[in-house]
């Protein structure tokens, strides 16, 4: 498996993220790229995906990014880890759902290794962790398919700033909160991103036709 392992070390401005992604994803198509896993983090931005309402919007005044990815409205900001990737699916399994069942798995695998149970949840995407009995999201999934070819990721709250949810119907789900690693354990996540980044890699393996 051929893919470019890309780290920034310094926030990155959301639209400069996705104007390379869907770059490379172009390139990929026509063979003439690598495919793309990029850890980063983002400076304080809201984003809408294609499935955005404005019902979702508390704080009328805030400004929102509004991009091509799957999912509804969501914050990204320093403490946040972001796992992009672009990922040729025309040689594996075409199956969305199995896709992003790496996605899911990825990530509760990863945190596993932290000795931290989360879940996915079939009828709300993304990663939760059962606080008492009040399920809360850790981590956000959003995805574009093209041709085949998949780009955006996931973000993983680790140490964010979480007032800003306060702002927003988050993933346009009012009832469960949204939570971070620091909340739930006071351990330290070193190498989390070099983890994740090999879970996805192995789980991906699985797709293969």
């Amino acid at each position: 498996m051929n893919i470019e392992i890309k780290k920034s070390t310094k926030a990155v401005k959301y639209v400069d993220a996705i104007t390379q992604l869907e770059a490379r994803s172009k390139l990929v198509s026509k063979n003439e790229d690598k495919e793309l896993i990029w850890i980063l983090e983002h400076e304080p931005i809201f984003t809408a995906g294609t499935r955005f309402s404005k019902n979702d919007i508390i704080d009328k005044s805030i400004d929102i990014y509004e991009t091509n990815r799957g999912g509804k409205i969501t914050y990204h900001g320093p403490g946040q880890l972001m796992f992009y990737f672009v990922i040729d699916l025309r040689n594996k399994k075409k199956d969305i759902r199995k896709f992003i069942s790496v996605i899911e798995n990825s990530i509760i695998e990863t945190l596993k290794e932290f000795k931290i149970e989360c879940h996915a949840d079939k009828e709300n995407i993304g990663i939760w962790f059962n606080n008492k009995g009040k399920l809360e999201k850790v981590a956000a999934i959003g995805v574009r398919v093209s041709k085949w070819i998949a780009y955006h990721g996931f973000c993983l709250n680790i140490k964010n700033d979480l007032e800003p949810y306060k702002k927003i119907i988050p993933c346009g789900i009012s009832d469960k909160k949204v939570t971070n690693l620091k909340n739930i354990s006071n351990i330290k996540f070193n190498k989390i991103d070099e983890i994740l980044i090999n879970k996805f890699i192995s789980n991906l393996k699985n797709l293969n036709a």
